[in-house]
């Protein structure tokens, strides 16, 4: 049996959802996870659902994140909103090194944690680190980005090689398997999808499921709607629940309600998160995906090669409705991606622990 601890980024839910299962996985194969680490922005709170799912201890502590502008990733917001906080991250660096120190796991997991990377920089701890996240295959040679948008692009890899900092492998996760690894550290591996994801019987009832992040965005789905009145849309939103007309409701954000609607839907409508584009191909959903900053605009022309739907700019459900005719769903293929996700993951973290294990064996003769 080897221990694990994790430090998770907390903005979101994806890398929430993707600690959960491998905490599952890990504990159903007879490891440990001491604890979770979880960073997140000073004054938020993480959601209810990590704390009623995740099987360890949780300790929050304060993280820098990207900031988002009206083009995409703020370089100066970014800068200016948490220059004054670095005695907080210090703070949290300490923190993070009495966690090492109290639980001496065999392995650190980083979850895309920025301090994540910084504490195995600055500390340097003898306990191998192995990091967890899609955004790890923004370091392949071989990754096809968009267009344009250098800065941006600079930003997100940027952050991305912070959180890596002294990683021995990164366990990149990915809508396909892809080619022999063009960086010995980089491993691609399946989406870390929850069991009540898998638990699902996909229907197929006549209505689109929108997501929406901002309530400013529904003047957009309102204006479709109008002109299509016809076709139902159930939309989730972070307002309270309202009823538009007879074909267009807007729901209140509930994660469990969302994919109990997502398994019966005839398409989704999303800004591509990579967790709920997976979540899609998986129960066999066509996605119109409209990417809400530039790392989902990554994430919409990966997905799209992949065959999960089409990749927009704005929400014109019209492109979804001509497009829909053509869709050749992946879903089998990636079922048998996401059906190797207990052995990938089992021995990429188990061969670090075993590296760990040995290591102290010779030390002590």
């Amino acid at each position: 049996m080897s221990k694990f601890l994790f430090i998770i980024q907390g903005e979101g839910r994806g890398h929430l959802t993707q600690a959960i299962s491998l905490a599952q996985l890990l504990q159903a194969n007879g490891h440990e996870v001491v604890t979770g680490l979880v960073g997140i922005g000073k004054g938020r709170q993480l959601p209810a659902f990590f704390y009623d799912s995740f099987p360890a201890d949780i300790h929050p502590f304060d993280s820098p994140h990207l900031m988002m502008g009206k083009r995409g990733i703020s370089f100066s917001k970014t800068i200016t909103h948490h220059l004054f906080r670095i005695p907080l991250y210090v703070k949290s660096l300490k923190a993070i090194h009495a966690h090492v120190q109290r639980y001496q796991p065999d392995v650190i997991v980083n979850f895309y944690d920025v301090l994540g990377g910084l504490y195995a920089l600055t500390y340097r701890p003898a306990v191998p680190i192995v990091g967890v996240g899609h955004h790890y295959l923004f370091l392949r040679n071989d990754f096809t980005f968009p267009v344009k948008r250098s800065l941006d692009h600079w930003l997100l890899k940027i952050n991305t090689r912070f959180t890596a900092m002294r990683a021995q492998k990164l366990l990149a996760l990915s809508f396909y398997p892809t080619a022999i690894p063009t960086h010995h550290r980089i491993v691609t591996v399946p989406p870390l999808l929850r069991g009540a994801v898998k638990a699902l019987t996909p229907t197929q009832e006549p209505f689109f499921l929108v997501y929406v992040t901002y309530a400013s965005m529904s003047k957009t789905v309102i204006d479709w709607h109008l002109q299509h009145p016809d076709v139902r849309l159930h939309c989730f939103w972070d307002q309270p629940d309202h009823r538009f007309d007879e074909t267009l409701t807007f729901h209140k954000v509930d994660g469990a309600k969302f994919l109990e609607m997502m398994s019966r839907c005839t398409a989704l409508v999303t800004t591509a998160g990579f967790e709920s584009v997976c979540e899609a191909i998986y129960l066999g959903k066509p996605a119109l995906m409209v990417p809400a900053h530039y790392e989902q605009a990554c994430n919409a022309l990966d997905a799209q090669g992949a065959g999960a739907g089409i990749a927009a700019e704005e929400f014109d459900l019209s492109l979804l409705l001509d497009y829909l005719p053509k869709h050749i769903s992946p879903q089998e293929h990636f079922q048998l991606w996401c059906h190797q996700t207990p052995t990938l993951f089992l021995t990429h973290l188990e061969e670090v622990a075993l590296g760990k294990q040995v290591l102290e064996v010779i030390a002590s003769e």
